[in-house]
C-alpha cells in the first residue's frame, strides 16, 4: 500500500501513512477543512450562512 500523502511505501507503524509527517500533514488537512464532502441541502447551506453571519458579527 501506498501514501496517500506522497505514494512512498507506507510504514505498518503509520499505516496507511509512510511517516509520522505525512500522518500529520493529513491531520492539519483535516483540521483547516481542506477535506469536506460537498454538499447540496438547502438546510445544511441555510446552517452553514447562518453560522458564517453569527461569526462574522461576534464581537473580536
Amino acid at each position: 500500500m501506498s501514501c496517500p500523502i506522497c505514494a512512498a511505501q507506507s510504514d505498518a507503524r503509520f499505516r496507511p501513512f509512510c511517516s509520522r509527517r505525512c500522518a500529520d500533514l493529513d491531520l492539519g488537512k483535516w483540521l483547516t477543512g481542506a477535506y469536506a464532502i460537498p454538499s447540496h441541502e438547502p438546510e445544511d447551506i441555510e446552517e452553514a450562512i447562518e453560522a458564517t453571519e453569527q461569526a462574522v458579527q461576534k464581537p473580536h
